[in-house]
């Protein structure tokens, strides 16, 4: 039997006050959870957790704007506002997950922002449409999150911890590429070529450093201290891009009503309806891991009424992003880290990291200063945190239990999910429909992990043996 003893409270270290955190309800509390969810933290330490926090996701939401506008020809104009959107966005749906208002919300401390699933749909719905198509049907699809989410406690025996241990595995094995990519891009024109892998090896230092000191503020502010670290060493050896030097931007950008028009086509729809389910399973992972993280259960009905809301959160926010010129919206993952490294679970941290990402969005100054953080510095710290997530994933596995069936369908599961995306050729075979699923790890692993743990013996579907016979 595993064993269900609390762990100590955080007040046994050393130098450490007694944060409150959330009453008996997490048996399960991480060893090292500092401010458990419903904890109060010190003004001083949630703003600084909170910048962390904002600090490693703010880049991941820009970067699919700016995406799309390399590749769809976008204006400067439209380029700034597509990204200013995109920030306000992510404050709306951070302030509604974490504040949980009614029955929308997960109530955990998660994070949204734009979603790269989405880039393949509405790279073609621009060429096809330009941003009238794009943000027609972003906003036709997003009901598809709002539709299923009142239902996914009926789909308990479907949605399972080992398919969401799954997700949340290949979310993380699936970014952490994107981070490397970040840490061997060319820093600056001038500098030499190992100036990123220095630049990401200074930033993880500083990060273990502050992990291995034993004092409460290190391990706080370890990622913000990598991050301020390897931007500075940057300023000094002159490699900072040249988006640092702002240029006639305007000191204020308002979002519009309707700003480009909508637009629809039903051949385009089925892929972002497939998406946006695709982006349900992926919250699910995320918020699962959050609520381990927490240190609260992640089975009963309480865990389920938490995935419901948070759902409802990214189907609405999704839909209100589209209505001001934006794109959908999904539940982080990287932020999982953060909550790792610095021990602070607490959803009170949410209306803060919505200020700072509203400040952001309304003043694009400011935008454009974060966006001049060195592509290696925040790969650095994204390539820890993502790391991090697949942990997170490992460990749902293992509290499923690795049994041969288990085994079986992680193999099979991961085997789709990181395979098959390396073979675009083969892909391109496949019918339309199976092509846009298997070309998204998380999606194709996902899947595979679904079917598979219905289908397997021992599926939670299976009739129960009739203990009269």
């Amino acid at each position: 039997m595993p064993d269900r003893r609390p762990w100590p409270a955080p007040c046994s270290r050393a130098g450490v006050d007694s944060p409150r955190t959330e009453p008996d309800s997490s048996p399960a509390s991480p060893p090292t959870l500092l401010y458990g969810l419903e904890a109060r933290v010190p003004a001083s330490i949630a703003w600084v957790v909170s910048l962390q926090h904002v600090a490693a996701m703010v880049v991941g939401t820009i970067t699919p704007p700016l995406i799309l506008a390399g590749i769809l020809k976008f204006s400067a104009s439209d380029t700034a506002a597509f990204v200013s959107i995109a920030l306000l966005a992510s404050a709306l749906g951070t302030l509604l997950q974490t504040t949980r208002p009614g029955p929308v919300g997960s109530g955990l401390l998660s994070v949204t922002g734009t979603s790269f699933s989405f880039l393949q749909p509405l790279v073609a719905a621009g060429q096809a449409g330009g941003p009238a198509l794009m943000l027609g049907l972003s906003l036709a699809a997003a009901p598809v999150q709002l539709v299923l989410a009142p239902f996914l406690p009926r789909l308990r025996r479907v949605f399972t911890p080992l398919v969401s241990g799954v997700v949340v595995l290949l979310i993380g094995l699936t970014l952490i590429p994107s981070a490397l990519f970040g840490i061997v891009a060319p820093v600056a024109p001038a500098a030499p070529a190992w100036a990123g892998g220095a630049l990401a090896a200074l930033v993880i230092a500083v990060l273990l450093v502050a992990q291995a000191i034993p004092r409460t503020w290190a391990r706080l502010g370890g990622v913000l201290f990598g991050l301020v670290a390897g931007t500075f060493a940057a300023a000094l050896a002159g490699w900072l891009p040249a988006t640092a030097m702002v240029n006639g931007a305007h000191w204020i950008a308002l979002p519009r009503w309707l700003p480009h028009g909508l637009a629809f086509d039903w051949a385009l729809f089925l892929p972002f309806a497939f998406i946006y389910l695709v982006s349900l399973l992926e919250a699910m992972g995320d918020m699962t891991a959050t609520a381990q993280l927490s240190g609260l259960p992640t089975e009963g009905a309480e865990h389920w009424r938490r995935l419901r809301g948070g759902i409802l959160a990214d189907g609405l926010t999704s839909f209100t992003s589209a209505l001001f010129g934006g794109f959908p919206s999904t539940t982080y993952a990287q932020n999982n880290g953060v909550i790792q490294i610095t021990g602070v679970a607490s959803r009170r941290l949410g209306p803060i990291m919505a200020v700072i990402l509203v400040l952001l969005g309304l003043f694009p100054v400011v935008g454009q200063l974060v966006a001049a953080i060195p592509p290696a510095v925040i790969g650095a710290l994204a390539l820890v945190l993502f790391g991090l997530v697949a942990a997170s994933g490992l460990r749902l596995l293992a509290a499923v239990g690795l049994t041969q069936r288990t085994c079986l369908i992680v193999a099979l599961s991961l085997a789709a999910g990181l395979g098959l995306p390396t073979q675009p050729e083969w892909l391109k075979t496949l019918p339309d429909f199976l092509r846009s699923v298997f070309e998204s790890g998380i999606a194709g692993g996902g899947l595979v992990a679904l079917s598979l743990n219905l289908l397997l013996p021992g599926s939670p579907l299976a009739p129960k043996p009739d203990p009269a016979r």
